[in-house]
């Protein structure tokens, strides 16, 4: 990433000036201090100090210490999660050609039960058939549908 001349100068003077209170001051200078000692805006401060964040990098195989006292494992091990709607993404790619393979009917049954959620006596109005025709169809695709899942898993 490339850092703007304006930012790389504000970051040397932040850092000087970082220096410079914190002898007079004995802590760390709070941003509000920073913008009076160089004369700018606080935004100003923190659109530097955000600009120098871009000098260092860090990797993420390295031990760090968290609030649990977990000391051990890298911060790459610590960090983010699988996201449970992840599979859900993965079955609805795996199911789209399976039920563009469908016929018409199986297809419209299902948009009705899943889609509008129609329950079983209203798709077989809608169709004209009982609802145990309805349940029998539907256990139909549903176990044609899982069989070529679980075929191709």
């Amino acid at each position: 990433m490339h850092v703007p001349r304006r930012l790389q100068e504000l970051r040397l003077e932040l850092a000087k000036a970082a220096d410079t209170l914190s002898e007079r001051l004995e802590r760390d200078p709070t941003t509000a201090e920073l913008a009076a000692f160089l004369e700018i805006t606080p935004e100003e401060v923190t659109e530097g100090s955000v600009a120098s964040n871009g000098y260092t990098a860090g990797t993420l195989d390295l031990p760090g210490g968290d609030e649990s006292g977990d000391n051990d494992r890298a911060l790459a091990d610590r960090i983010g999660e699988v996201d449970p709607a992840l599979a859900g993404v993965e079955n609805l790619l795996a199911l789209k050609p399976l039920i563009a393979a469908l016929p018409e009917r199986d297809r419209r049954i299902l948009n009705m039960r899943f889609g509008q959620e129609m329950t079983q006596p209203q798709i077989g109005a809608e169709l004209g058939v009982s609802q145990m025709h309805v349940s029998r169809l539907l256990n139909r695709t549903l176990g044609h549908l899982r069989n070529h899942l679980t075929a191709s898993a």
